[in-house]
Formats: structure tokens, C-alpha cells, sequence
């Protein structure tokens, strides 16, 4: 069986989407914003503000030169209070800037939509605008958008599958700004010469298909995928195979498939940035799970405190075991609920202790449901051994570098067992060489 065989599995899971039908709801200024210098995949901003300076909203307070970075944006105007490292959401040690709101909310001089003339133009402007990946990874958009054989790529896709359960964040915003989600792919499909897009988004959101087919009804080169309702069909590999029928090996980008993928709040957020010159600096965010009196979603400024956010929301209505950024099947678990937002989080999720609580694990009992489940056929049970006797040879025989961490095999496995983590920590085995 080949490891890339077109058949993709996958799972069927509940969906929870409570917020789906709540329009996203604008929270008050709080009174201080906590904007960490890692806010993307490659090199970590560096501060270009000091304790005492006044900033602006869309002011830039990070970047950095490396080719893999975004700058990052004052997301309100006040006075920049600290300078210093705060430990992350993601457990990380990383500079960031505490500003204390003036509540004026001023805004810098000068924003105005970036002026295009050529590609070059074009991936400037869209790494001016400081967005990276909104729907998970936080790769730079620039990036990801200047690949490098752009001759090769003849489709768009667009990522608004949302198949993790409780978060409707991308799907509020297709119906609640739907314009700016096809102007900017329109955009992007002028200004990068590619002729063909398609939008894939998961069969239980027929509003959202509905008025993506109406809007795009007079471009026929634009088309929309209505995908089963079936995890992760979001993951990229899963997602171009579902919309375009194709495939790439291990070591390669989409681009070798002709591909480039843009998450659709993503899009959103650069048509806004190209019709007004105003940086990412704030974000539309899932608030739920059994633990939130009233879940909601979002829209509030890049560094706000999550606990403002539950606040916002009325509070806890439960004492929450577990707090996590992201889904429930890929989000992180975090610490302690007074870490800031980031441009990448897409949900706060807080579940009470019974539903928290992790099972106890138990003999495998060689039943091969995580392999039937893996998306990319991997072998969760023999990498589980594999990773327990530190065998990096056969981790790497195994393919363990290819696993996304979807969690499929964890959740469908009987045991109990976390292979999904165990998979986790065995690619850093294999980064490591063992040490």
C-alpha cells in the first residue's frame, strides 16, 4: 500500500459548533495589550520600541531581517509600560511589549492602501500588512505566496474547511465580511498571475457555501468544494487532494503540485489590508467550551489577555481543568489564562474537569483503527515503538517527520493511548539525533 495513495481516511467526529449561528461581537479596549516578538514560523521579531515611547495603532514594534519573519504591529495607541521576556502561551521564553492603552485608539499617519505595480510589489506589500497563517501554523503569508517555482502553480485553494470542532471563527467570517474574502482572492489571483481557485469548505456549513457560490457565480474560474463533513479534511495535504485531486511527496511544497493554499480569514485580511493600509492587529476568535458561561466569538486586538476575553464572554461558569489555544483535536493546552493573544489563535476553549479528564491507557490491543484512521497511512503503534526505544532509524523508516499531529489516531484508538504526542516527540528525537 502505498503511503500516498489517494485514498485519504480520516475520521468523523462531533462538531460542538455552538458559535456558529452568533455574530462576532467587537470587545472594549482593555486596559493593557501583551505582544509577544513570536508570532510566526522562522526567526522571532526583535523590539524596535522602548519603555516611556508613545506608539500608534499599526505602528510596527517588531521585525526582524531574516527572510522567514513578519513584522509585528502595535495593535493601540498608549505607552509602551515593559519590554522583557514573558513566557508565551506556547510555553517559550519571548521579548514582548506591554503597552497601557490611552484609549484614544490613534492611529498612525499616513496608512494608505500599498500602491502595486509588479509581483515584487505585491509580496512586500503582503509582508508589510504582518499577516502570517491564521489557520494554524503562522507560516508568513509573504512566504508562503513567493514560492520558488511560481511558474508552476496554476491553482489557488482556499482553506475553509474549519473541520475542528467548537471554532466557527473562519466561518463567521465568510458570513460576515464575504466581500472581503473573494476581493482578496481575486487579489491574489491577479497579482500572482494564477488562473485557477478553488474554496474548500466542509458540507455542514451550507450558509457559507451559499453565498461563496452566489458571490463567485459571474467568475467561473473561482469554484467552490463542498467537502464531507469528515476530520482533518483542513490539513493541507488532505485539503489539495480533496479540492484538485492531487498529491505531492514528502520534501516538496504544494507548489511542486501546482498548489498554493491561503487560509480564508487569511484572504479576508489582505483584501482589507490592500483596500486601506491597516496591518493585522486584530483578530476574530472562538470563545466556548463547557466551562464559559457564554460562548461567543470575538473580534479584539492582537496581545489582548485571554482572561479578558473569558471575561468578556461573562466569566467561567465552571472551575476549567483545561484551557486550550486552538481546537481540540490540534490546539495547545495552556497554563494559565492571563498569556495574550496571537495572530494565529483561532479559539480559547475551557472544559470543566470531567471533560478534561484523560482515560487511562491500556495494552495495545493490535486492532490497526489508527492506521485505518491516518490521513497519510502512517503507523501510529509501531512508531510508538519506535520513539519508547529511541530507535531513530526506524522513526525515520517510519516516516514520523511526515505526521501532522491531526490526533485521528489517538482519538480512535481503544488503548487510549497518546500516539498522536508520542509521534510529537519523536520527530524531535529524529532533530536531535538521539541526544
Amino acid at each position: 500500500m502505498s503511503l500516498f495513495q489517494k485514498h485519504l481516511a480520516g475520521i468523523h467526529i462531533e462538531h460542538h459548533k455552538n458559535t456558529m449561528d452568533k455574530a462576532t461581537e467587537k470587545m472594549p479596549l482593555p486596559d493593557k495589550v501583551y505582544i509577544s516578538m513570536v508570532q510566526h514560523i522562522g526567526a522571532p521579531c526583535q523590539p524596535v520600541v522602548s519603555v516611556g515611547d508613545h506608539v500608534k495603532a499599526c505602528q510596527i514594534i517588531g521585525d526582524s531581517p531574516a527572510p522567514v519573519s513578519a513584522p509585528i504591529h502595535a495593535s493601540a495607541s498608549g505607552k509602551v509600560v515593559a519590554v522583557e521576556p514573558l513566557m508565551t502561551l506556547m510555553g517559550l521564553w519571548s521579548q514582548t511589549v506591554t503597552i497601557a492603552l490611552d484609549k484614544v485608539q490613534e492611529s498612525l499617519e499616513g496608512l494608505e492602501p500599498p500602491v502595486i505595480r509588479n509581483r515584487e510589489d505585491f509580496i512586500k506589500a503582503v509582508r508589510d500588512s504582518g499577516l502570517v497563517g491564521l489557520g494554524g501554523a503562522a507560516f508568513p503569508t509573504h512566504v508562503k505566496l513567493n514560492p520558488p517555482n511560481p511558474e508552476r502553480v496554476d491553482t489557488l485553494v482556499i482553506n475553509a474547511a474549519e473541520c475542528e470542532p467548537y471554532i466557527t471563527a473562519d466561518y463567521r467570517t465568510m458570513i460576515e465580511t464575504p466581500d472581503l474574502v473573494v476581493g482578496g482572492i481575486k487579489t491574489v489571483m491577479k497579482h500572482l498571475n494564477i488562473p485557477n481557485c478553488v474554496i474548500g469548505i466542509e458540507e455542514n456549513k451550507p450558509l457559507a457555501i451559499e453565498i461563496m457560490r452566489d458571490l463567485t457565480a459571474d467568475t467561473p474560474e473561482i469554484r467552490v468544494a463542498e467537502l464531507e463533513n469528515k476530520y482533518p479534511q483542513g490539513a493541507e495535504r488532505v485539503l489539495i487532494y480533496e479540492t484538485t485531486g492531487r498529491v505531492f511527496p514528502p520534501g516538496k511544497l504544494p507548489a511542486d503540485a501546482g498548489v498554493v493554499v491561503l487560509n480564508v480569514s487569511s484572504a479576508a485580511v489582505l483584501e482589507k489590508y490592500f483596500q486601506t493600509g491597516r496591518p493585522l492587529i486584530s483578530k476574530r476568535v472562538t470563545v466556548d467550551g463547557n466551562a464559559v458561561r457564554t460562548p461567543k466569538n470575538v473580534m479584539t486586538l492582537i496581545g489582548t489577555s485571554l482572561d479578558d476575553m473569558i471575561a468578556f464572554c461573562d466569566g467561567f461558569k465552571r472551575i476549567p481543568k483545561k484551557i486550550l489555544m486552538g481546537g481540540p483535536m490540534m490546539g495547545r493546552a495552556i497554563y494559565d489564562d492571563g498569556k495574550a493573544l496571537i495572530k494565529n489563535n483561532n479559539a480559547i476553549l475551557a472544559f470543566d474537569e470531567e471533560w478534561a479528564a484523560m482515560p487511562p491507557e491500556t495494552p495495545c490491543i493490535h486492532c490497526g483503527r489508527c492506521v485505518r484512521a491516518c490521513p497519510l497511512k502512517l503507523m501510529p503503534t509501531s512508531l510508538y515503538k519506535a520513539y519508547n526505544s529511541s530507535d531513530i532509524d526506524e522513526l525515520k523508516r517510519l516516516h514520523v517527520s511526515l505526521c501532522m499531529e491531526c490526533g485521528c489516531c489517538t482519538y480512535v484508538c481503544p488503548a487510549k493511548k497518546p500516539l498522536s504526542f508520542v509521534n510529537r516527540l519523536g520527530k524531535k528525537l529524529v532533530a536531535e539525533g538521539g541526544k
